[in-house]
């Protein structure tokens, strides 16, 4: 694992471990990973060919191969990856897992579909970003969709935007002090994990897209936006709804 000081351009390399893995384990219940599945194969396609981008620790990949999806996931969280794999071998339908970091996807015209799920779209600069939407564009055949799902929209977040948040997560009380910085349009988080009288701090940093900004940066990809929905009733996104779904397609 890189020994190097977080910054909001590589947090993420040493972000997800530890007590952080733990905390979002818990944070997603069954009945969420069934309703988000049950989503992403209604939108992506019964027993499609999938790429889950990143995969964190396989929840959603798990169940969408147990429903017949031929399922790839990777994720640059060595830990994750082996939760992954390790759930995997009980499975009748094993997805396929790799360490990997989601701006350099190595698939070309591999997958009927894609989806970025858990509010990892946003990690990166315009650039970086660009780099993995072109990534997924990539990997997608002809027609192929990408679905996205945020809750760190512009939309969303910045009307209500509150400074401090605390949830506790059983034995476990995860803290967070937000500073949003406007000129870069990206939200920097420091966060306190306690877990069992033992403290453990880290920042990540979120880049904030408008949703506008989220369909140029898909159209420079080469994927044209076909909707923008709040929920998963697929009804119109407006501003101050919690979450955004954007459905991308590929040209045929």
């Amino acid at each position: 694992m890189p020994t190097h000081t977080p910054t909001r351009t590589n947090w993420f390399e040493t972000f997800f471990h530890g007590v952080a893995n733990e905390m979002w384990r818990r944070a997603a219940t069954a009945e969420q990973t069934s309703t988000e599945a049950s989503y992403i194969e209604k939108t992506l396609g019964k027993r499609s060919r999938l790429l889950d981008v990143p995969c964190g620790n396989g929840r959603i990949s798990l169940e969408l191969a147990r429903r017949g999806c031929r399922v790839t996931g990777i994720d640059i969280s060595q830990e994750f990856i082996a939760d992954a794999q390790a759930a995997s071998q009980r499975a009748k339908n094993r997805p396929t897992y790799q360490v990997g970091d989601m701006r350099r996807l190595p698939w070309k015209a591999s997958f009927d579909g894609a989806f970025c799920f858990g509010n990892a779209f946003g990690y990166f600069d315009h650039a970086d970003m660009l780099r993995f939407v072109r990534g997924v564009a990539r990997a997608l055949r002809p027609g192929g969709r990408f679905l996205v799902q945020t809750f760190m929209a512009a939309e969303s977040i910045l009307p209500k935007l509150p400074g401090r948040e605390w949830w506790p997560l059983g034995d476990i009380h995860f803290a967070v002090e937000n500073r949003y910085h406007a000129a870069e349009s990206c939200l920097e988080s420091q966060c306190t994990f306690l877990q069992n009288g033992t403290m453990e701090k880290s920042t990540f940093w979120h880049h904030v897209y408008t949703a506008a900004e989220i369909g140029r940066l898909m159209a420079q990809a080469g994927l044209r936006v076909t909707r923008m929905s709040k929920s998963y009733e697929d009804q119109p996104f407006a501003v101050g709804e919690q979450m955004l779904l954007v459905l991308a397609e590929k040209a045929r």
